[in-house]
């Protein structure tokens, strides 16, 4: 079976790598940027919209809030970027936010960093794929009809092309980045060049829409808490901001100094299209509303549950460019691509997490190992099902699953700078040197601004969306931190249990004697060799069992082996409701009461089969009979597998698909080994 797939996966994920080229897959710079970089570039596609389906609750007169709201995001940017940029210096072995926390607030604090990361990277990618579905659901109607089936669809492809490895997943990605990035800069160019320069004026689709607000006349204490939700929304641009942070060692060298570079590059493209989506916005009039069905107007009248909302970029990007031309075309396509790929970001975010949390023994060991691409394959799995899980549940709508968001990154960014103050009032106690002390003084003045700053953000973030949706992301954290909890004292448990005593122990003394047992049902050839086996051993005393369940089929048993001359004895253990596991047990357990310092061996013949079905056929009673003597101490179970003629014509046809050099093979074919130079002779 395992050659049967095989072939599938070397086609669909590549050849495997070995473990030494390790190195080949780091990351320079420009493949970094999308990489680790494409989730806070592609929120530009959707933040702004947050920002004035909030303010629409107030009505179109709230949208002059917009730009001092755009412009609090960006000082919080600016703030959290120079923060990371410290953290990567410090802590370039990729533990990012969860070491930080761990190794200076401790324990506690890590593990609720860690969580609060899993379900922001989770969130990262169902509202991405979700966000991406609408976008590109604004040029191709059959998306948006099938949005759930269409986002699933996308996370598997996501999943499969992350399965390849970072290095080549990331080439993939750098093209539709790049070219997002390079439309924006044109929009915003373009429409700032007809607006100031030439006068034109340009106008959304909605520009001639009006909002029925929500809440007539708000003011004072409403006013405020409506802006400070609207300034939560928008932070919506800072997730992912964290994953360079986390993901230093996939950096070429010198790590720290091209993954700082990386956040610098980041933040700057980020502020500038966030900015520019803004004020474009606001020149062509794009109405938005949180229930556009009822609250949006046209000519007076409400536009109806079919009318389908475009985001605030499309719309843009129409009044600009205009509607259906290429450039307005490009710009759709790689929003809608480069959201996709957003969650890419997660992708390598959640799997090194999780590597690091089971190192600490927090999360299952398998999520540790590489697999064939050198990728943390079992964490890109985990993700991708739980993202398909959130995307199930909320109907793949990112304005749903936007408000669980945020909430997740901004605990772990106040933890985190929190730490690094802590981190730095402990080295300056030591540290001596004048420039390194004003390095540090300097340093720690970023992070504490940083941790107060992202605190406050924090509780805004927890105050107005609490009731819309952050609850289940506090949840989430509060699973993901009971459950890796959980974890540690079950591997803790087992690590006391097993772990070796320094003076003789019961597990080191050698026992007093070896008990063997031959399990046998009727005298054939697997019995025989099992027999033979066991004899080989020169264990203390060796006898055969038999269930007795058929009086005539034991009966004939019995004249076998007396006939045969078997010179090992036979034990019948009589089973009046025919079980065959419950005696054998009973058996084994009596006589280890009897003499507990004795081993006692259990010997079962197996067939070796080589079609699945017949695996269904046979060895069903010896699987329940081991299952059973796994529980009970001071037993060791021996299987004799003796191979039938279908194993062996199983053996010759994998010797075939051996011969045969799959696409993707690891296989080189033969090495010539080198020869052993020739001893010299001694002679001139």
């Amino acid at each position: 079976m395992s050659k049967l797939t095989d072939v599938p996966k070397r086609i669909l994920i590549g050849r495997a790598l070995r473990s030494d080229r390790l190195g080949e897959t780091l990351l320079p710079k420009r493949i970094a940027l999308p990489v680790f970089a494409s989730d806070p570039l592609s929120s530009v596609a959707y933040a702004p919209g947050e920002v004035l389906l909030v303010l629409s609750i107030a009505g179109v007169s709230a949208y002059q809030y917009s730009p001092w709201i755009a412009l609090a995001v960006v000082v919080l940017m600016f703030t959290v970027v120079a923060s990371y940029r410290q953290n990567v210096h410090a802590y370039p072995s990729g533990g990012g936010d969860y070491e930080v926390a761990n190794t200076n607030l401790g324990p506690r604090a890590g593990l609720t960093v860690a969580s609060a990361l899993l379900v922001d990277y989770v969130l990262t990618v169902a509202v991405s794929i979700s966000s991406g579905v609408e976008n590109l659901g604004s040029a191709v109607h059959f998306v948006i009809e099938h949005k759930v089936l269409s986002a699933i669809v996308m996370i598997l492809l996501l999943t499969l092309m992350n399965l390849r490895g970072v290095k080549e997943s990331g080439k993939l990605f750098a093209i539709p980045t790049y070219v997002f990035v390079a439309a924006v800069f044109v929009m915003i160019g373009w429409g700032a060049w007809k607006g100031i320069v030439l006068g034109e004026t340009m106008s959304a689709p909605t520009a001639d829409y009006e909002i029925e607000p929500e809440q007539k006349g708000l003011a004072g204490f409403a006013m405020v808490f409506l802006l400070l939700r609207a300034f939560s929304s928008g932070c919506a641009a800072l997730t992912g901001v964290e994953a360079i942070s986390n993901g230093v060692p996939a950096f070429r060298k010198p790590k720290s100094k091209n993954a700082a570079s990386t956040l610098a590059l980041m933040g700057g493209l980020a502020v500038t299209m966030f900015c520019g989506i803004i004020g474009l916005a606001m020149a062509t009039d794009v109405r938005m509303a949180e229930n556009p069905a009822e609250d949006l107007l046209h000519n007076g009248v409400p536009v109806g549950p079919e009318y389908v909302q475009d985001p605030v970029i499309s719309q843009v990007g129409e009044a600009v460019f205009g509607g259906g031309s290429i450039l307005f075309l490009l710009l759709a396509t790689a929003t809608a691509l480069v959201l996709f790929l957003a969650a890419n970001t997660a992708y390598n975010g959640f799997p090194l997490l999780g590597s690091i949390l089971a190192q600490d023994r927090y999360l299952p060991r398998q999520l540790h190992t590489r697999g064939d691409r050198l990728a943390f394959s079992n964490g890109i799995v985990l993700l991708a099902g739980a993202a398909i899980l959130l995307v199930w549940i909320y109907d793949a709508d990112s304005t749903k699953l936007i408000q669980l968001y945020i909430v997740g990154v901004f605990v772990s960014f106040t933890l985190s700078q929190i730490g690094m103050v802590r981190h730095w009032n402990r080295h300056l106690k030591t540290e001596r040197d004048t420039a390194a002390r004003r390095r540090m003084h300097r340093s720690r003045a970023i992070n504490t601004f940083g941790a107060f700053f992202t605190g406050m953000v924090l509780v805004i973030v927890l105050a107005t969306k609490f009731t819309h949706g952050a609850w289940v992301a506090l949840l989430g954290m509060v699973i993901f931190y009971g459950t890796m909890t959980a974890i540690r004292k079950h591997y803790d448990r087992v690590s006391a249990e097993i772990a070796a005593a320094e003076g003789p122990s019961d597990d080191s003394v050698r026992p007093s004697r070896v008990h063997s047992i031959v399990l046998v049902s009727k005298v054939h050839k697997p019995t025989l060799r099992a027999l033979a086996f066991a004899k080989l051993t020169r264990s203390d005393t060796l006898e055969a069992v038999s269930i007795s369940v058929d009086p005539a089929e034991t009966k004939a048993l019995r004249e076998e082996w007396d006939r045969r001359g078997i010179n090992v004895p036979l034990k019948i253990l009589d089973s009046p409701y025919r079980e065959i596991t419950r005696p054998v047990v009973e058996y084994v357990k009596g006589l280890r009461s009897e003499n507990p310092r004795d081993a006692v061996s259990v010997y079962i013949p197996e067939y070796v089969v080589g079609r699945w079905w017949e695996h269904l056929l046979h060895n069903q009673s010896a699987l329940r009979l081991k299952g059973r003597l796994l529980f009970t101490p001071g037993v060791m179970v021996t299987s004799v597998p003796y191979q039938l003629e279908s194993s062996e014509l199983a053996k010759r046809r994998a010797k075939k698909r051996q011969d045969w050099n799959a696409p993707g093979s690891v296989r080189r074919g033969p090495v010539d080994t080198p020869r052993p130079p020739k001893a010299p002779t001694g002679k001139g």
